[in-house]
């Protein structure tokens, strides 16, 4: 058989991947929704379409932080690079779609604009609190801005931005974030520009915390365990995987809550009689955000972005 034949039969035979069979057998169950954490399934997939939307959250999901930090008064002990890097880490809660990227070809008065770029101000001057107990120890009675928080950035509207941010205005994801320790006399005062950016550019960009996943555990009993071997048998697991029915018999009740950590190889007396292993498409992901955005809009936006891959991969010269 020829090689051209060979590759002719591979593309007809059923290893040709398809779109219809693929959405039929899709399926995503979310199992968790929080403030910061989202926990959901993605069952059915390859493992290479799971970790693209891994490294997408991860890396090429935009949100939006401080890039540029115009320092116009610094008396504090800490460097100026040191305060721009802290301020440029702090997760801000703006909706990452009200901001058009910036076109750093253009001249540096022109660039900045009140579609791409979100102002903060930071004016703050420590003094001494005259009405403080004479035996107090506490900087923060003692002095008025001991300490500067990224509650203290303060966003300036530009333009339209009033009428754009009116319904959200630009905060802190985190406002207990300290930024400096001050004392009587030292003073800061600083104008940062934040922009829409990417966390392949830099971390700070970056709206997961992490974005992680993990194969179900497949936990198979191949002989029965009964009595007091089932109540040994149950505490090698965390609790919630095994459970012991009315028969006295030990079954698996929730493998997902299994971490694999094979304590029950360790025992002979179970040898043979348990095989642990995954679901190969099946992934538990975990998405942990900043606070900039939710997970789910993360995971939306993640998919938004891999599709658009794929069209332009299915549309460029070397796919005709």
């Amino acid at each position: 058989m020829s090689v051209d034949s060979t590759i002719l039969n591979i593309s007809q035979g059923d290893n040709i991947w398809d779109a219809n069979k693929f959405r039929e057998n899709l399926e995503i169950n979310i199992s968790k929704v929080g403030e910061r954490e989202t926990n959901l399934d993605l069952i059915n997939v390859d493992t290479s379409i799971a970790n693209a939307l891994r490294r997408i959250m991860i890396s090429e999901v935009p949100s939006v932080a401080a890039e540029y930090i115009y320092i116009l008064n610094n008396t504090s002990v800490i460097q100026d690079e040191v305060i721009a890097q802290r301020i440029g880490l702090i997760p801000l809660k703006v909706d990452p779609d009200r901001l058009t990227w910036l076109n750093n070809d253009l001249p540096e008065d022109e660039k900045f604009t009140d579609e791409n770029t979100i102002v903060l101000s930071l004016n703050v001057k420590c003094t001494r609190n005259l009405d403080a107990p004479k035996d107090c120890t506490d900087p923060s009675i003692l002095y008025h801005n001991a300490h500067i928080y990224a509650r203290d950035l303060k966003f300036e509207p530009q333009g339209k931005q009033e009428e754009t941010f009116a319904d959200s205005p630009v905060v802190s994801a985190d406002p207990d974030i300290l930024i400096a320790k001050l004392r009587p006399g030292q003073e800061i005062s600083l104008r940062a520009h934040c922009i829409l950016g990417i966390g392949a550019d830099h971390a700070k960009f970056s709206p997961v915390c992490t974005a992680s996943y993990r194969l179900m555990p497949k936990i198979i009993i191949t002989e029965k365990i009964k009595g007091e071997s089932a109540k040994r048998f149950q505490k090698c697991f965390p609790p919630g995987v095994i459970d012991i029915n009315e028969n006295d018999e030990a079954y698996v009740k929730d493998a997902r809550k299994d971490t694999m950590t094979r304590e029950v190889l360790r025992h002979e007396e179970f040898q043979d009689k348990v095989k642990l292993d995954r679901v190969r498409n099946h992934f538990i992901f975990n998405i942990e955000t900043v606070g900039a955005m939710s997970a789910e809009e993360i995971f939306l936006k993640s998919v938004k972005i891999l599709k658009n891959k794929a069209e332009y991969l299915k549309n460029s010269p070397i796919s005709q």
